[in-house]
């Protein structure tokens, strides 16, 4: 017998996008016999679930809606199950400079030689530049960073590349930061990393995770801004990464993929996620630089989480099916 499952969507961040991958997601829960409706993130979800009284819910909100914690704060507080990673989990992942840090402690913790690692970052934050100014701090930043500029300037809590810049001289530096400190509290200024980019899906929970086939991300023109992310014809995603993209050696290739993998396990266990997830990172020709990690990945059919299952040979309603049993389970 099929469950009683709530698809939540909308939202204020991309809430177009948000409602096409939950339309995927109803039409996979459908073939797995379950019973999906769909609810709308506004004034009155928590009323309209109490009401309905599903017996799970998946979320398909984008952005701070969906990866914040916010929503797994609220379907908690009613008792209600709900696929991925816990609301703390969500924060401590949505926080790019927390990382670092989680990281060390995976270390620490299982004493094991950690294979990610995280590009060097300054933090900036809003009150700092308000209260304070930072124009002194902003002109040690090229004493920071050998080789300079490029640099990568970012939110520290953000997705799909809003609010990202990529910036050619010390002139472009201020400003880059004031449109990160538009979207959050704090600015990231790390060095801008070339090489491969890679968004690897993960399933399942600690020492049972596992990753799924790597992605490879590939802007037709530039590089993976916002623009070229919200266009469907803007970037093409080869599925598994192609070997060649790594090494011109197969047997290297391979190595490699094995290393990115291990890199992405790491971090999945570090932040402690559970269910699935996406760590984003630059194969830069050396090592595996983890930029980010998505605890509640976008399972529209077109995006690299559906698409590496796919390559898996797994398919969408058999995936969230079983994401649905874990849910139920945590």
């Amino acid at each position: 017998m099929g469950l009683k499952i709530a698809v939540i969507a909308g939202g204020a961040f991309e809430a177009e996008r948000s409602l096409a991958a939950a339309n995927d997601v109803m039409a996979a829960l459908k073939e797995a016999e379950h019973e999906p409706e769909l609810f709308q993130a506004d004034g009155s979800l928590i009323d309209d679930l109490l009401r309905a009284q599903p017996d799970a819910a998946i979320g398909c909100l984008r952005g701070g809606d969906g990866e914040s914690g916010d929503i797994q704060d609220a379907l908690s507080a009613i008792g209600l199950p709900c696929v991925g990673s816990s609301a703390a989990v969500c924060r401590l992942a949505y926080d790019k400079a927390a990382l670092a840090e989680a990281l060390q402690a995976y270390h620490n913790l299982t004493e094991d030689l950690v294979t990610a690692t995280v590009p060097q970052t300054l933090t900036f934050s809003r009150r700092a530049f308000e209260l304070w100014g930072m124009e002194a701090a902003l002109s040690q930043v090229e004493s920071r960073f050998p080789g300079s500029f490029p640099l990568c300037v970012k939110p520290a809590s953000g997705s799909s590349a809003h609010g990202v810049s990529r910036v050619e001289d010390a002139e472009q530096l201020a400003e880059a930061l004031r449109e990160a400190l538009k979207i959050c509290e704090r600015a990231l200024v790390q060095p801008w990393v070339e090489g491969v980019q890679l968004s690897v899906p993960v399933i399942g929970t600690g020492w049972n995770a596992f990753a799924l086939p790597p992605v490879e991300i590939v802007a037709k023109e530039g590089w993976c801004d916002a623009a070229a992310r919200q266009a469907s014809d803007a970037v093409e995603l080869h599925v598994p990464v192609r070997n060649a993209s790594l090494s011109p050696s197969e047997a290297d290739a391979q190595a490699i993929r094995a290393e990115i993998e291990r890199a992405v396990l790491e971090t999945y266990r570090a932040l402690g996620m559970r269910d699935c997830g996406c760590i984003d990172l630059i194969w830069d020709g050396a090592q595996a630089i983890i930029l980010e990690a998505v605890a509640n990945p976008c399972f529209s059919a077109e995006a690299p989480f559906a698409q590496a299952a796919k390559a898996a040979g797994l398919t969408l309603p058999n995936l969230l099916n079983e994401l649905v049993e874990s849910a139920l389970d945590a």
